[in-house]
């Protein structure tokens, strides 16, 4: 990883906008950073589209897609998408029919009860009642799991047929091949009505489940807290932002204007 200060302004310049994670990249401790948030009121006024990708529930998300300025946020690791139409919030489901949420629902739920009776201090994450279409498992919010913990939780999903990542704080599994990658074809597609080009975004994130971004974006920001996970990635970011959490998406959004305005 490169520091974010020694990337290219004329590659900032002609991006055409920003994906980003929420947890730890926008917030600290569940709340959005004001840096944060202001960045994202400065990224919607340059006419630079803002996509979250989270892991988060889509009950936990709807709130914040209604009053953050981001053109959407897409909930449990690619399968939903919510947006503030009117004042109104719009769900979308790109992944599973009904049918199919109602099926996987039940798998989900095996495999949940079997991680809490096989993995000793295993919790379900405290945000479960919103999943429409994942579990989550809390290693580092309201509880705290050891790397061999996290392992074997990761373990029990898989056993179960289930995609398993690791966020920042929560051990998602998921049924389905979708995925944050995935969200972005889709979700930009959605959006704006154009394939999505990986050279023309830039991604911001800070932990494993961000990995797959990192290694398929050019234009990749870790913010500096992503130090905690650097041993376990195998594909990093292009570049680091000096500051951690929020304050960290609020410089690559700084570098990201300036180096638009500059090249206006």
């Amino acid at each position: 990883m490169l520091p974010l200060a020694s990337c290219p302004p004329a590659a900032l310049g002609r991006l055409r906008g920003v994906l980003t994670d929420i947890d730890d990249t926008l917030t600290a401790e569940g709340a959005i950073a004001p840096a944060a948030l202001q960045a994202l009121h400065d990224l919607a006024a340059a006419g630079l589209p803002v996509i979250a990708i989270t892991g988060r529930p889509a009950g936990w998300s709807e709130p914040f897609a209604l009053a953050w300025p981001v053109r959407a946020i897409v909930a449990e690791n690619g399968a939903v998408m919510l947006q503030s139409q009117g004042g109104q919030l719009r769900r979308s489901f790109y992944c599973q029919d009904e049918a199919t949420r109602r099926e996987n629902f039940v798998r989900l739920q095996r495999c949940a009860a079997d991680v809490l009776a096989r993995v000793p201090g295993a919790t379900l994450a405290e945000d479960s009642a919103g999943r429409l279409t994942d579990i989550a498992v809390d290693h580092s919010e309201f509880a705290h799991l050891d790397a061999a913990q996290i392992d074997a939780v990761c373990a029990v999903m898989r056993a179960h047929g289930l995609q398993a990542t690791v966020s920042s704080i929560h051990i998602n599994g998921w049924i389905g091949a979708h995925s944050k990658r995935t969200a972005a074809d889709w979700a930009v597609q959605a959006l704006l009505g154009e394939a999505f080009v990986p050279a023309d975004w830039l991604y911001v994130g800070d932990s494993s489940n961000d990995e797959q971004m990192f290694a398929s974006i050019p234009l990749s920001v870790g913010v500096a807290n992503i130090a905690r996970f650097v041993p376990q990635l195998r594909s990093l970011p292009a570049y680091v932002t000096a500051a951690e959490r929020g304050a960290g998406f609020a410089e690559a959004a700084a570098a990201l204007l300036a180096a638009r305005a500059a090249g206006a």
